[in-house]
């Protein structure tokens, strides 16, 4: 049994949406980061760095428990565990890796601080603001870039596209229009159509 200790964050939507796309059963432990419960024993025993998401999965490799944590190494664990939404090997591999590695390092991040100078600081910091509006400006035209004449970031399916998405569905707390990306706004949509998404993205409820 695999149990997704998460909150409704955009990395924690990452796991449940992967999990409900590959038809895995999957309990759901709430970890609420805004009391702090990430810093209790438990889940640190779990996730060393005291993140949301991470996951056990009582049936790991070799049929023993093993415990993931981040969320782009759990998405490429659910993806070798079942053999879907990532190729084995060759060019295509890469491909999904490389858009996988630039939500981790760029779409995630920076808008992420986007959401914090925007949303969150207990005042106004025009610098901090106009540096990562820009920025989530900049990352949203490369996606878009990469999506043009392709359904998905990546070619086909995969794991890329369930990390890109949550964060893509929190635009306009980065002070981006969809419209203006008319690819990703493509991509966005069809996406949000797709059952999965839908039930990964109410999760936890």
């Amino acid at each position: 049994m695999i149990t997704l200790y998460t909150w409704g964050t955009p990395n924690g939507r990452k796991i449940s949406i992967a999990l409900e796309e590959l038809g895995l059963a999957y309990d759901v432990k709430t970890v609420d980061i805004g009391a702090d419960e990430q810093f209790s024993p438990e889940f640190l025993a779990i996730s060393p760095n005291n993140k949301i998401p991470a996951l056990v999965d009582t049936d790991g490799p070799g049929g023993k428990p093993i415990g993931v944590f981040e969320s782009g190494a759990i998405l490429i664990y659910l993806a070798e565990k079942t053999g879907k939404l990532l190729p084995k090997d060759g060019a295509a591999r890469f491909e999904v890796l490389q858009w996988l590695m630039f939500q981790m390092g760029g779409f995630g991040p920076f808008l992420g601080q986007a959401h914090h100078f925007n949303r969150f600081a207990p005042e106004a910091v025009p610098y901090a603001q106009k540096r990562y509006n820009d920025e989530a400006q900049r990352l949203y035209g490369v996606l878009d870039a990469a999506l043009a004449g392709r359904d998905f970031v990546a070619g086909e399916f995969s794991i890329a596209d369930i990390a890109l998405y949550p964060w893509a569905a929190r635009h306009e707390w980065q002070n981006v229009k969809l419209a203006d990306f008319p690819n990703v706004q493509r991509w966005f949509d069809a996406l949000s159509a797709r059952p999965a998404f839908q039930k990964g993205m109410a999760v936890p409820a």
